[in-house]
């Protein structure tokens, strides 16, 4: 009886042995919407390597590319409800909810890399205290590379885009269709493509980044770089599923976090220059906005930061006045 029980006892240790590692172990899921090969994809892909090794794999991070476990629009949710533990978003899509998270959307005014790094230090303490009221945190945020315009046809005042069909994947980018006279159209990235193919779409304001991914040289035949604005992806996290993780995964977590956004930063730069390239290969005419384009552009910029102030109030005069210090 007594070497029975022994025997028992040494089966239930074991077992346990056996199944500790497993209990250690924790999955997050990680819903992005564009594709795995795009560069803010590799990053997250990198991002969820470091932290698994630093973890030891009791923290493996899945990230879910191409809209294939939440479209663009319901990822923010699905992390605040906790169906995801992270995502990444871009900010600018969430303007209606709140006018800060399109403050790097605004036209013609952060329009450089140096630039889109002075707005980011202005948004990003509004932005953590507005992520934590919702019960989420901010782990990085990364830029895509200036925005140009994608036609089918030569533009070279604003005029020319007057009646075209226009993709508009936010509501700044809705609104500067509607003040050029265009017709916006609501078309998110991994749909971009379809819509070009089927017509739906005729012209748009997107990176040379979403121009590669999308293969938008099938469709449109002209870039103008007139470099409109740096947008920014963030990547946030359910804080109560960051609040679970013992002391040294947090800390671990955070430590990938600021690496992936260094290296966002740098890899974005780089990616400008090669997918310019990488348009102009594949036979699409990328050029400088004429002098007259730049003026009417500006005119928008000016109407919408304007408008964009008027609907801020206190939080959005403090970011302007941050980024203009």
């Amino acid at each position: 009886m007594i070497l029975r029980r022994l025997f028992t006892a040494a089966l239930a240790t074991s077992s346990l042995a056996f199944t500790l590692p497993a209990a250690a172990q924790t999955k997050w899921d990680l819903a992005s919407a564009y594709p795995a090969t795009n560069f803010h994809s590799v990053n997250l892909a990198t991002f969820a390597g470091e932290v698994d090794k630093a973890t030891g794999g009791k923290l493996k991070i899945t990230v879910h590319a191409n809209a294939s476990l939440f479209k663009a629009p319901e990822i923010k949710r699905s992390v605040q409800g906790g169906q995801a533990q992270a995502g990444e978003i871009l900010l600018a899509n969430f303007q209606n909810e709140w006018q800060v998270y399109g403050a790097d959307g605004l036209p013609f005014l952060a329009d450089s890399y140096d630039e889109a790094m002075k707005m980011y230090r202005a948004q990003k303490p509004l932005i953590e205290k507005k992520l934590a009221d919702q019960g989420m945190m901010l782990l990085y945020s990364v830029p895509w590379p200036p925005q140009g315009i994608y036609s089918k046809k030569p533009v070279n005042s604003a005029a020319d885009l007057k009646g075209s069909k226009w993709r508009a994947y936010s509501p700044m980018t809705a609104r500067i269709g509607e003040l050029v006279g265009a017709q916006p159209v609501t078309v998110q990235a991994a749909e971009l493509a379809q819509a070009l193919a089927t017509g739906v779409v005729e012209a748009n304001m997107t990176s040379g980044a979403t121009g590669v991914d999308s293969k938008l040289y099938e469709h449109l035949k002209y870039y103008y770089d007139v470099q409109a604005w740096l947008p920014k992806n963030a990547v946030i996290a359910n804080r109560k599923a960051f609040e679970a993780l013992d002391k040294a995964a947090q800390e671990a977590l955070l430590k990938a976090a600021a690496a992936a956004e260094a290296r966002g930063w740098a890899e974005s730069r780089k990616v400008n220059e090669d997918t310019l390239a990488t348009l102009k290969k594949n036979g699409m005419e990328v050029l400088p906005p004429s002098a007259q384009l730049k003026a009417d552009m500006k005119k928008v910029g000016d109407t919408i930061l304007k408008e964009w102030l008027d609907k801020a109030g206190a939080e959005g005069k403090a970011v302007y006045d941050a980024y203009n210090r």
